[in-house]
This record gives C-alpha cells, structure tokens and sequence, in this order.
C-alpha cells in the first residue's frame, strides 16, 4: 500500500484521516527523519494505519521513535479507546504482559566496585532463575500464587520484601484491579507458578551500570542521583503467565471480533468492545499478568539486593533503593482531555511507557513528574527522563521504552556472531554473562536503533527531559 506521509514539523509526521475512509483518526508518529523509510519498509507504518480503523479509537494512532513491526500494533505504539464505544485488543498490548523496567539506585561508586565486578556478575548469573522454562526464587502454594494474582505488590508488602514507602516508586503500586480469575486458563496458572522470580530469555536483562552524566542537577538531587553511581536495571515481565494469557485471549477474540460485528485489517488486531463480557474478561486477566511481572521484577531486585549485601564487607555497606519501575506492556483505563472535555478511555501501550507530568501524580514524584526509563541495548547507554506536560497533549501520558529494533532477532543471529560480540563487550570493558551465545546475537547493540537519537526526539517535543545517563558494567542475559 503506499501511504501519504505529512511532516507536521521536524519530528512530527502524519498519515491524514481522509487518505483512507476506513481511517476513523489520523495515524501519527514521532520519528527522526532518517529513520523514515526503515520504517516504511519494516510495515511498520501499514501497521499503524491499520491501527487508526479499530472502532471507538480516539484522537490519533500514535507509535513512538523507538518503534519496530509487531504482533498486530506496531512496538512502540499507543492508541487510546472510548471506554465506552472502543475496543480492547491483546495485539495491542502484546505477549508479554507488563514487560516492564526498573531502575535501582546504590550509594556505590563506579571505582568501588569495578575489581569486584567480574565475581559479583558471575555471583548474580548464578543466583537468578534465567532462561526459558521453568525456574522461579520462590514456591508458591496455588492460594498464595491467586494472592500475587489480584494483590500484586501489596502481597509482596505483606510478605516483607519491599516497604509501602518504596511501594510508592512502582507505577499503580504495583497493583491493578483483578474482579476474578475466572478466565485465567490451568495452562497459565501452571506456568506461571514455576516462574515466578525469574528472568526470562530474549531482550530481558539485569544490568549493573553507573551513571555517567546528569542533565538536571536539580531533579539529580531530588532523587539522590550522583555522577559515578552504580545502578541496577531489571527488565523482564510477566513470563509464560502472561504469554499464556494472551495466547487464550487472541485465539477466544478471533472468533469474538466477527460476533460483534468488527472489520479487521489484519487478524493480529482482534478485538471486542471493551465493555463487553470477553473484554472485561481479558481486561482482569490481562492485570492478574501485570500483577505477576510486578511481583516477578520485585523478587528479582530483592535477591539482587541481597547478593550485593555479601559483597558490602568488600566495598562498603550497601543501601539500596528503588528508584521507579514501570509497564512497557498495558492497557490502562484513564482519564484524558479531549476537545477541552474529560474521557474516559481504554490506552493501549504495547512497547510505550506511561509518562505522566506532575499534575497527574500524587505522592513522592507530585513535585518533580514520573520518572520516565528508556534502557539501550547492552553495548550502550540507558536514560533516566522526566515525563512534561507535553507528553500528555502529544501521546496520552505516554514515552518511548527503548531504543527499538533495527534488525529482527533472526536477521541479527544471521548477521552478527554472539561469541564475537562476547568479546567485543568485554573488551570494551562490560561483563557479558548469559545462558546462551549464540542468542546473543540477538541483542547486539547493531541490531537496534540509536538510544542517543531516540531521546533527542521527545526531549525536543517536550515529552519527556533527561535527568540522567547511565552506561553498563555488567550484563546479565536471559
């Protein structure tokens, strides 16, 4: 299909509304103009005019600059629904459910810790369940596994693993609201019960990094950021719970979109009004996965934490704080202004992070803005940014997650050797620790977008500020 494209301004194009009369909004995405034609080539574009058609979809389809092809919505998309007249689509929020980042703080500094390093990343490789399958921190009876369902963080309160203050850094607390289980398959619960506390394979890693340069030393300060602080990134999600659930939901929807009565451009986008019995289904059980991977990147941090502490006679005593954690997978209801009056609608991220200024919050960030965590690949830099009012005229509260793909994993495993990139790290000085070489292949930093040109696009439409630059030591790889 060859779809107009209109530059709006240096970073801003369009797909118009009346390129197409299935189009019920325009589809807009926020890009450097090199990256234009990658994106047209990749389908990425035709995904996202395809998006604009679903029923009930408000204002713009909107995709990030760090967006790629994906399973229906485009990676790096955002598109928000009427809660009443709008849809609900597994496609748009994606497999892994609450695949999500989390940036944990140290009062370590990078010269403290850098002889150590090479024994503390071997020492957390060996401690965290890593890979696919089955291999989880703790054993879950199937009550208290239903409890870590519909409670999330707060059941991680109750059972002493993180404090109601840092409960305070998570997005929602960590918890979203789950009616019932009742649609949530025996498959799903069987695996996710023997994951929980693990890692994963494919894009998901514990990074040990330190920030490099601060952009605001006034934000710096509010969070106790310093120049040379080791870090700790933990980015995983809901494991085979949540790509369970979805794989239930897409199949159900197949079927349930020609019930109601909906045109799809693609069998990827299957949907159902929100509102409806197979959406509010999913809508529950697709938040019991958002609870799991909040709870899942909490256990995680808590045996981190505890591997560092036997290393503190070493370096120092340890403190170790959360920072912020946040959903890159989700479909929120929310309210928005639209044409100067309130909705209620149903925001899909799939690939995107909630990017809410500080009118929108309350609590600890009401004074500075959500921290908004944009990691690189495991060759470069990550950010720490600031979510600005911006964000919510331009993308419904919403940021870009990463750097995005360049190459598809298996054009990355063609192209690139894992023990040659191994080595190339390393020789950079970063410690590559993973389960499999030859898949590594897959997260070479060739393989994605440029971090650096990704951040510039929505520093410069005022999305979101950087505060902080960090650069890793140590990877550890699914």
């Amino acid at each position: 299909m060859n779809i107009p494209i209109a530059q709006v301004n240096d970073y801003i194009f369009e797909i118009p509304k009346d390129f197409s009369k299935k189009m019920k909004v325009p589809a807009r995405f926020y890009a450097h103009p090199s990256q234009i034609n990658l994106l047209i080539n990749d389908g990425t574009i035709n995904q996202l005019f395809n998006v604009a058609t679903l029923p009930g979809i408000v204002k713009f389809a909107l995709a990030m600059p760090d967006m790629h092809q994906g399973y229906g919505f485009p990676i790096g998309g955002v598109a928000a629904f009427d809660y009443k007249d709008g849809v609900i689509s597994p496609g748009g929020v994606g497999y892994d459910i609450n695949c999500g980042i989390r940036l944990s703080t140290t009062n370590w500094k990078t010269e403290e810790v850098k002889r150590f390093l090479p024994e503390i990343i071997t020492k957390l490789h060996n401690d965290i369940p890593i890979g696919a399958g089955k291999g989880s921190l703790i054993k879950t009876t199937k009550n208290e596994f239903e409890r870590i369902l519909t409670e999330g963080i707060n059941w991680a309160v109750d059972e002493g693993y993180i404090s109601k203050i840092e409960q305070e850094h998570i997005e929602d607390r960590g918890q979203l609201p789950v009616e019932n289980l009742s649609k949530v398959s025996e498959r799903a619960i069987e695996r996710g019960s023997t994951e929980i506390g693990s890692l994963g394979s494919g894009n998901h890693f514990v990074e040990i990094g330190y920030i490099d340069k601060i952009y605001s030393v006034r934000i710096a300060e509010q969070l106790n950021l310093f120049e040379n602080q080791v870090v700790v990134w933990v980015h995983t999600g809901s494991r085979g719970f949540g790509h369970q659930i979805c794989a239930d939901f897409v199949k159900e929807f197949q079927l349930a979109t020609k019930k109601y009565g909906i045109e799809l451009p693609e069998r990827g986008l299957a949907c159902v009004p929100f509102l409806s019995k197979e959406g509010q289904e999913y809508y529950h059980s697709m938040n019991s996965a958002a609870n799991f991977a909040f709870v899942n990147r909490q256990l995680l941090s808590h045996k981190i934490e505890k591997t560092l502490n036997i290393f503190s006679k070493k370096i120092k005593p340890l403190k170790f704080n959360l920072l912020y954690d946040v959903a890159h997978n989700i479909a929120k209801l929310e309210t928005h202004i639209i044409e100067n009056r309130k909705r209620k609608l149903v925001v899909h991220r799939k690939g995107a992070t909630r990017a809410f200024p500080s009118t929108m919050l309350q609590g600890r960030f009401a004074s500075i803005g959500q921290p908004v965590l944009v990691p690189g690949s495991m060759g470069t830099a990550s950010y720490l940014l600031i979510a600005k009012p911006q964000a919510m005229e331009l993308a419904f509260g919403s940021c870009c997650h990463g750097a995005g793909r360049l190459l598809s994993r298996s054009q990355a495993k063609k192209n690139i050797s894992g023990a040659n990139l191994k080595k190339t790290l390393e020789n950079k000085g970063i410690i590559i620790e993973t389960k499999s070489i030859s898949e590594l292949a897959e997260e070479s930093p060739d393989a994605y977008k440029d971090i650096h040109q990704v951040v510039n696009v929505v520093e410069a439409l005022d999305i979101a500020q950087p505060v902080a630059r960090t650069r890793p030591l140590g990877v550890i790889k699914g």
